[in-house]
């Protein structure tokens, strides 16, 4: 049985692309056969994150406008076999594609893969209806701030209008440290405020950035750092495995930083 997820936010800038990327990486190296599929027209960036903007040479646009097969547009990830990507049209916008299109390209997806994680572009515009058209499930990203949380929100709402039933949620780039400072919004208050499923948190780390910016998935590439192992959960609770949520801790600062930060706040 095949599942079709959309991996949306509403703001952007919350890491959405960076969590599609990781996670399709992640459920491939499970064995499970995957497609990744850019649904942001005119402003892709999924292939940059996979190191693969190199090897496109067809789009999805390409495909429906019938100048090549759906095997020639799809851009295969050679650390990971069972990985491939449908990058979207740079070119273009998002108002070159319909949502009936999106479902009639998923439809071609769906006899040879297990998971199509559909990288939804941020706002709630024409963009976001392409992209949940084809949707069963949604994961949300948020981020520990308002602005992200109450977007996360109206999205929820746009979801369950469409009836996709199952509506799960990430909570991306927490800092243990400024949660406990009151500076960042408790995981456990964005759960009160969205009243959606926890399917897993991930703790902000530069080495996220690092990876990013070599087109290498951190679960590859930072197999063992905490980003890595909490996408790796993620995917186990997709396969329906009971994994327990990381113990985010703050780092214990040392004597002089405490003396620091003591007369910062004097001054």
């Amino acid at each position: 049985m095949n599942r079709v997820i959309v991996i949306t936010s509403g703001k952007g800038g919350v890491g959405k692309t960076t969590v599609t990327a990781n996670l399709g990486t992640a459920l491939a190296s499970l064995g499970r056969k995957v497609a990744l599929v850019d649904a942001d027209f005119g402003l892709r960036n999924l292939d940059l994150l996979l190191g693969l903007e190199q090897r496109i040479v067809y789009t999805a646009l390409d495909v429906l406008s019938g100048e090549c097969s759906l095997d020639k547009a799809l851009v295969r990830d050679k650390r990971v076999p069972n990985l491939v990507l449908l990058p979207a049209a740079q070119n273009r916008t998002k108002e070159s594609i319909s949502p009936e299109q999106m479902k009639e390209l998923v439809e071609q997806l769906k006899p040879d893969y297990d998971y199509i994680l559909i990288d939804c572009p941020a706002g709630i515009e024409m963009g976001f209806r392409n992209a949940i058209a084809p949707a069963d499930e949604a994961i949300i990203v948020t981020t520990p701030e308002m602005a992200a949380v109450r977007d996360a929100d109206r999205v929820v709402g746009l979801m369950e209008s469409e009836n996709i039933k199952t509506i799960r949620l990430i909570v991306n780039r927490v800092r243990p440290e400024m949660i406990q400072l009151n500076q960042m919004i408790a995981v456990e208050d964005i759960l009160d405020l969205l009243v959606i499923p926890l399917l897993g948190v991930v703790p902000d780390d530069q080495q996220i950035i690092i990876s990013t910016n070599r087109g290498e998935p951190i679960v590859l590439e930072q197999q063992e750092s905490l980003p890595a192992t909490a996408i790796k959960n993620i995917a186990a609770r997709l396969e329906g495995k009971n994994i327990p949520f990381l113990e985010l801790k703050a780092k214990r600062e040392g004597f002089f930083q405490r003396i620091l930060n003591f007369f910062s706040r004097l001054f």
